[in-house]
Protein backbone atom coordinates (compact mmCIF):
# COMPACT_ATOMS: atom_id res chain seq x y z
CA UNK A 1 0.00 0.00 0.00
CA UNK A 2 1.33 3.17 -0.85
CA UNK A 3 1.96 5.55 2.17
CA UNK A 4 1.47 9.26 2.80
CA UNK A 5 4.62 11.23 4.22
CA UNK A 6 3.98 13.69 6.75
CA UNK A 7 6.94 16.07 7.45
CA UNK A 8 6.82 17.77 10.70
CA UNK A 9 4.84 14.81 11.99
CA UNK A 10 5.20 15.61 15.51
CA UNK A 11 4.00 18.77 15.85
CA UNK A 12 0.95 20.20 16.86
CA UNK A 13 -0.95 20.31 13.73
CA UNK A 14 1.11 17.44 12.20
CA UNK A 15 0.51 14.64 15.13
CA UNK A 16 -3.31 15.64 14.80
CA UNK A 17 -3.41 15.03 11.61
CA UNK A 18 -1.13 12.04 11.97
CA UNK A 19 -3.98 10.44 14.10
CA UNK A 20 -6.46 11.38 11.49
CA UNK A 21 -4.89 9.95 8.34
CA UNK A 22 -4.23 6.63 11.05
CA UNK A 23 -8.01 6.51 11.51
CA UNK A 24 -8.89 6.58 7.99
CA UNK A 25 -6.40 3.69 7.11
CA UNK A 26 -3.43 5.71 5.32
CA UNK A 27 -0.19 4.04 5.74
CA UNK A 28 2.24 7.41 6.99
CA UNK A 29 5.93 7.87 7.16
CA UNK A 30 6.56 10.65 9.26
CA UNK A 31 9.96 13.04 9.37
CA UNK A 32 10.62 15.60 11.75
CA UNK A 33 14.48 16.86 13.11
CA UNK A 34 11.80 17.53 16.61
CA UNK A 35 13.66 21.32 16.67
CA UNK A 36 10.05 22.17 18.23
CA UNK A 37 8.46 18.73 19.19
CA UNK A 38 9.45 15.98 20.77
CA UNK A 39 9.73 12.22 19.87
CA UNK A 40 6.80 11.14 22.37
CA UNK A 41 4.34 13.07 20.64
CA UNK A 42 5.12 9.97 18.15
CA UNK A 43 4.35 7.04 20.74
CA UNK A 44 1.57 9.25 21.48
CA UNK A 45 0.19 9.09 18.07
CA UNK A 46 1.03 5.28 18.41
CA UNK A 47 -1.29 4.96 21.65
CA UNK A 48 -4.25 7.21 20.11
CA UNK A 49 -4.07 5.20 17.09
CA UNK A 50 -3.27 1.34 17.96
CA UNK A 51 -0.76 1.22 14.84
CA UNK A 52 2.72 1.58 14.62
CA UNK A 53 4.53 4.47 12.70
CA UNK A 54 7.81 4.53 10.94
CA UNK A 55 9.53 7.41 12.37
CA UNK A 56 12.56 9.18 10.45
CA UNK A 57 14.53 11.76 12.97
CA UNK A 58 15.75 13.78 9.62
CA UNK A 59 15.81 17.33 8.79
CA UNK A 60 13.71 18.53 5.28
CA UNK A 61 17.12 20.28 4.08
CA UNK A 62 18.81 17.62 4.06
CA UNK A 63 18.73 15.59 0.56
CA UNK A 64 20.25 12.62 1.04
CA UNK A 65 18.20 12.28 4.06
CA UNK A 66 14.68 12.76 2.40
CA UNK A 67 15.81 10.33 -0.49
CA UNK A 68 16.85 7.62 1.75
CA UNK A 69 13.21 7.88 2.91
CA UNK A 70 11.57 7.89 -0.40
CA UNK A 71 13.99 5.32 -1.52
CA UNK A 72 12.94 2.99 1.68
CA UNK A 73 9.32 3.53 1.48
CA UNK A 74 6.42 3.87 -1.53
CA UNK A 75 5.44 7.26 -0.96
CA UNK A 76 2.59 8.75 -2.87
CA UNK A 77 1.88 12.07 -1.46
CA UNK A 78 3.65 14.49 0.94
CA UNK A 79 1.77 16.36 3.82
CA UNK A 80 4.36 19.14 4.02
CA UNK A 81 4.06 21.13 7.74
CA UNK A 82 7.96 21.04 8.27
CA UNK A 83 8.68 24.73 9.18
CA UNK A 84 9.80 27.64 11.72
CA UNK A 85 6.56 29.53 12.57
CA UNK A 86 6.65 32.17 14.87
CA UNK A 87 6.51 35.48 13.54
CA UNK A 88 8.50 37.48 16.13
CA UNK A 89 11.59 35.31 16.00
CA UNK A 90 11.32 35.19 12.02
CA UNK A 91 12.11 39.09 12.38
CA UNK A 92 15.27 38.31 14.73
CA UNK A 93 16.29 36.06 12.47
CA UNK A 94 15.17 35.79 8.72
CA UNK A 95 18.37 34.33 7.70
CA UNK A 96 17.25 30.48 9.73
CA UNK A 97 13.52 30.98 8.50
CA UNK A 98 14.30 31.59 4.80
CA UNK A 99 16.76 28.88 4.96
CA UNK A 100 14.89 26.36 7.12
CA UNK A 101 11.64 27.28 5.18
CA UNK A 102 12.39 27.63 2.01
CA UNK A 103 15.40 25.92 1.59
CA UNK A 104 13.65 23.15 3.23
CA UNK A 105 10.81 22.98 0.77
CA UNK A 106 13.48 23.08 -2.22
CA UNK A 107 14.92 20.44 -1.01
CA UNK A 108 11.87 18.47 -0.45
CA UNK A 109 10.17 19.38 -3.82
CA UNK A 110 13.81 17.76 -5.13
CA UNK A 111 13.64 14.60 -3.58
CA UNK A 112 9.89 14.17 -4.56
CA UNK A 113 10.81 15.23 -8.65
CA UNK A 114 13.70 12.04 -8.62
CA UNK A 115 11.16 9.54 -6.81
CA UNK A 116 8.51 10.87 -9.38
CA UNK A 117 6.06 11.81 -6.66
CA UNK A 118 3.57 14.42 -7.60
CA UNK A 119 0.93 15.19 -5.17
CA UNK A 120 2.10 17.73 -2.01
CA UNK A 121 -0.59 19.19 0.66
CA UNK A 122 1.29 22.20 2.09
CA UNK A 123 1.17 24.12 5.47
CA UNK A 124 0.40 27.32 4.50
CA UNK A 125 -1.52 30.21 6.29
CA UNK A 126 -3.84 32.89 6.43
CA UNK A 127 -0.64 35.46 7.43
CA UNK A 128 -0.15 35.39 3.45
CA UNK A 129 -3.09 37.96 3.26
CA UNK A 130 -1.11 40.82 4.61
CA UNK A 131 -2.34 44.07 5.71
CA UNK A 132 -4.24 45.12 2.62
CA UNK A 133 -7.20 42.80 2.75
CA UNK A 134 -10.69 42.97 4.25
CA UNK A 135 -12.26 40.08 6.10
CA UNK A 136 -13.68 37.42 5.72
CA UNK A 137 -10.38 36.66 3.41
CA UNK A 138 -11.13 34.63 -0.32
CA UNK A 139 -8.62 32.37 -1.80
CA UNK A 140 -8.48 35.00 -5.08
CA UNK A 141 -7.24 37.91 -2.83
CA UNK A 142 -3.61 39.10 -3.57
CA UNK A 143 -0.91 38.19 -1.25
CA UNK A 144 1.45 39.39 0.16
CA UNK A 145 3.29 39.72 4.03
CA UNK A 146 4.30 41.81 6.85
CA UNK A 147 7.53 39.26 8.54
CA UNK A 148 9.63 37.21 6.88
CA UNK A 149 7.81 34.15 8.09
CA UNK A 150 4.56 35.13 6.06
CA UNK A 151 6.89 35.98 2.95
CA UNK A 152 8.55 32.63 3.40
CA UNK A 153 4.73 31.11 2.71
CA UNK A 154 3.80 33.36 -0.12
CA UNK A 155 7.37 32.50 -1.71
CA UNK A 156 6.58 28.92 -0.76
CA UNK A 157 3.24 29.08 -3.01
CA UNK A 158 4.62 30.75 -5.94
CA UNK A 159 7.19 28.05 -6.06
CA UNK A 160 4.43 25.68 -6.22
CA UNK A 161 2.47 27.52 -8.55
CA UNK A 162 5.43 27.25 -10.96
CA UNK A 163 6.04 23.43 -10.31
CA UNK A 164 2.38 22.70 -11.00
CA UNK A 165 3.06 25.01 -14.73
CA UNK A 166 6.23 23.15 -15.21
CA UNK A 167 4.39 19.70 -14.37
CA UNK A 168 0.79 19.43 -15.29
CA UNK A 169 0.58 16.25 -13.66
CA UNK A 170 1.31 17.70 -10.46
CA UNK A 171 -0.80 18.44 -7.57
CA UNK A 172 -0.96 20.94 -4.84
CA UNK A 173 -3.23 22.22 -2.13
CA UNK A 174 -1.78 25.21 -0.28
CA UNK A 175 -4.19 25.71 2.91
CA UNK A 176 -4.14 28.56 4.53
CA UNK A 177 -4.84 28.02 8.21
CA UNK A 178 -6.40 30.59 10.55
CA UNK A 179 -5.52 30.10 14.28
CA UNK A 180 -5.43 26.16 15.53
CA UNK A 181 -6.35 25.65 19.00
CA UNK A 182 -7.26 23.03 21.15
CA UNK A 183 -6.44 19.15 21.39
CA UNK A 184 -7.13 15.74 20.86
CA UNK A 185 -10.18 14.72 22.86
CA UNK A 186 -8.02 11.94 24.71
CA UNK A 187 -5.47 14.28 26.03
CA UNK A 188 -2.62 12.84 24.82
CA UNK A 189 -1.36 15.23 22.09
CA UNK A 190 -1.92 19.14 22.24
CA UNK A 191 -0.20 22.16 21.36
CA UNK A 192 3.54 21.69 23.73
CA UNK A 193 5.54 24.91 21.74
CA UNK A 194 9.38 24.83 23.42
CA UNK A 195 9.87 27.95 25.30
CA UNK A 196 7.86 30.66 25.93
CA UNK A 197 4.49 30.31 23.79
CA UNK A 198 3.97 32.86 20.74
CA UNK A 199 0.75 32.01 20.33
CA UNK A 200 -2.48 32.89 22.65
CA UNK A 201 -4.28 29.73 23.71
CA UNK A 202 -1.05 27.93 24.34
CA UNK A 203 -0.05 31.13 26.67
CA UNK A 204 -3.31 31.37 28.55
CA UNK A 205 -3.06 27.51 29.27
CA UNK A 206 0.22 28.41 31.18
CA UNK A 207 -0.89 30.95 32.75
CA UNK A 208 -3.86 28.58 34.11
CA UNK A 209 -1.44 25.94 34.96
CA UNK A 210 0.52 28.28 37.13
CA UNK A 211 4.00 28.15 34.48
CA UNK A 212 3.42 31.49 33.34
CA UNK A 213 2.31 34.48 35.68
CA UNK A 214 0.18 36.54 33.38
CA UNK A 215 -1.33 36.79 30.04
CA UNK A 216 -0.39 39.93 28.12
CA UNK A 217 -2.82 41.55 26.10
CA UNK A 218 -1.64 43.17 22.99
CA UNK A 219 -3.87 46.35 22.29
CA UNK A 220 -7.36 46.68 23.59
CA UNK A 221 -8.02 49.67 21.03
CA UNK A 222 -8.63 48.20 17.72
CA UNK A 223 -12.17 48.83 15.96
CA UNK A 224 -13.92 45.39 16.89
CA UNK A 225 -16.27 45.00 19.64
CA UNK A 226 -14.41 44.99 22.31
CA UNK A 227 -11.27 46.47 21.24
CA UNK A 228 -8.93 43.31 21.27
CA UNK A 229 -8.00 41.51 18.04
CA UNK A 230 -10.35 39.35 16.23
CA UNK A 231 -9.24 36.03 15.36
CA UNK A 232 -10.75 32.86 13.31
CA UNK A 233 -10.19 30.18 15.73
CA UNK A 234 -10.15 26.89 14.63
CA UNK A 235 -10.42 23.12 16.51
CA UNK A 236 -6.96 21.57 15.92
CA UNK A 237 -9.06 17.94 14.77
CA UNK A 238 -10.87 20.11 12.52
CA UNK A 239 -7.77 21.45 10.56
CA UNK A 240 -6.73 17.58 10.95
CA UNK A 241 -9.42 16.23 9.19
CA UNK A 242 -9.06 19.16 6.14
CA UNK A 243 -5.65 17.26 5.60
CA UNK A 244 -7.41 14.04 4.97
CA UNK A 245 -9.81 15.74 2.86
CA UNK A 246 -7.57 17.76 0.80
CA UNK A 247 -5.09 14.65 0.19
CA UNK A 248 -8.01 12.81 -1.13
CA UNK A 249 -8.58 15.70 -3.54
CA UNK A 250 -5.10 16.17 -4.24
CA UNK A 251 -5.30 12.18 -5.53
CA UNK A 252 -7.79 12.54 -8.12
CA UNK A 253 -6.64 16.21 -9.34
CA UNK A 254 -4.09 17.85 -10.84
CA UNK A 255 -3.07 21.85 -10.72
CA UNK A 256 -2.44 24.44 -7.98
CA UNK A 257 -5.36 25.06 -5.27
CA UNK A 258 -5.30 27.39 -1.94
CA UNK A 259 -7.81 26.73 0.03
CA UNK A 260 -8.76 28.42 3.77
CA UNK A 261 -9.22 26.13 6.63
CA UNK A 262 -11.17 28.67 9.04
CA UNK A 263 -14.79 28.58 10.76
CA UNK A 264 -15.40 31.92 9.37
CA UNK A 265 -15.80 33.61 12.31
CA UNK A 266 -13.78 35.14 14.35
CA UNK A 267 -13.83 35.33 17.93
CA UNK A 268 -11.59 38.50 20.58
CA UNK A 269 -8.62 37.78 22.72
CA UNK A 270 -11.10 39.08 25.93
CA UNK A 271 -13.63 36.30 24.47
CA UNK A 272 -11.23 33.62 24.19
CA UNK A 273 -10.18 34.43 27.24
CA UNK A 274 -13.44 34.18 29.19
CA UNK A 275 -14.32 30.29 27.42
CA UNK A 276 -10.89 29.65 28.63
CA UNK A 277 -11.36 30.71 32.03
CA UNK A 278 -15.17 29.24 32.09
CA UNK A 279 -13.05 25.93 30.97
CA UNK A 280 -10.59 25.77 33.67
CA UNK A 281 -12.94 27.46 36.42
CA UNK A 282 -10.19 30.16 37.60
CA UNK A 283 -10.13 33.67 36.46
CA UNK A 284 -7.00 34.45 33.61
CA UNK A 285 -4.28 36.90 35.31
CA UNK A 286 -4.10 39.40 32.26
CA UNK A 287 -2.90 42.99 31.64
CA UNK A 288 -3.43 45.01 28.53
CA UNK A 289 0.16 45.93 26.70
CA UNK A 290 0.83 48.14 23.43
CA UNK A 291 -0.47 46.48 20.16
CA UNK A 292 2.33 44.57 18.61
CA UNK A 293 3.76 46.15 15.27
CA UNK A 294 2.10 44.16 12.25
CA UNK A 295 -0.70 43.06 13.82
CA UNK A 296 -4.13 43.63 12.42
CA UNK A 297 -7.80 44.01 14.32
CA UNK A 298 -10.02 41.37 12.45
CA UNK A 299 -8.44 38.24 10.96
CA UNK A 300 -11.37 35.70 9.60
CA UNK A 301 -12.09 33.16 6.63
CA UNK A 302 -14.51 32.79 3.87
CA UNK A 303 -14.49 28.69 4.33
CA UNK A 304 -16.82 27.95 1.64
CA UNK A 305 -14.25 26.75 -0.93
CA UNK A 306 -13.30 24.30 1.46
CA UNK A 307 -17.16 23.28 1.58
CA UNK A 308 -17.37 23.51 -2.08
CA UNK A 309 -14.33 21.25 -3.33
CA UNK A 310 -13.63 18.83 -0.31
CA UNK A 311 -17.30 18.78 1.58
CA UNK A 312 -14.94 19.62 4.69
CA UNK A 313 -16.28 22.19 7.31
CA UNK A 314 -15.18 23.14 10.86
CA UNK A 315 -17.26 21.84 13.63
CA UNK A 316 -16.48 23.15 16.51
CA UNK A 317 -17.23 26.03 19.15
CA UNK A 318 -14.59 28.22 20.81
CA UNK A 319 -16.17 26.89 23.99
CA UNK A 320 -14.98 22.90 22.99
CA UNK A 321 -12.01 24.67 21.47
CA UNK A 322 -10.98 26.15 25.49
CA UNK A 323 -12.28 22.63 27.04
CA UNK A 324 -9.87 20.70 25.34
CA UNK A 325 -7.22 22.65 25.00
CA UNK A 326 -7.71 22.77 29.19
CA UNK A 327 -8.29 19.21 29.65
CA UNK A 328 -4.40 18.34 27.36
CA UNK A 329 -3.17 21.27 29.81
CA UNK A 330 -4.36 19.53 33.21
CA UNK A 331 -3.35 16.15 31.88
CA UNK A 332 0.62 17.14 30.94
CA UNK A 333 1.39 20.12 33.46
CA UNK A 334 4.64 19.75 32.34
CA UNK A 335 3.81 19.01 28.54
CA UNK A 336 4.65 16.15 26.68
CA UNK A 337 7.28 13.84 28.26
Amino acid sequence: MSQILVTGGAGFIGSHTCVELLKYDYEIVVVDNLCNSKSAAIDRIEKISGKKIKFYHADICDYDALNTVFKENDISAVIHFAGLKAVGESVRKPLEYYTNNIYGTLVLLKAMRDNNCKRIVFSSSATVYGMNNEAPYTEDMPTSATNPYGYTKVMIEQILRDCCIADSDMSVVALRYFNPIGAHKSGLIGEDPNGIPNNLVPYIAQVAAGRLEQLSVFGDDYDTPDGTGVRDYIHVVDLASGHVCAIDYAMNHSGFEAVNLGTGNGSSVLEVVAAYEKACGKPINKRIAPRRSGDIATCFADASKAKRLFGWEAKSDITEMCADSWNFTKMNPNGIE
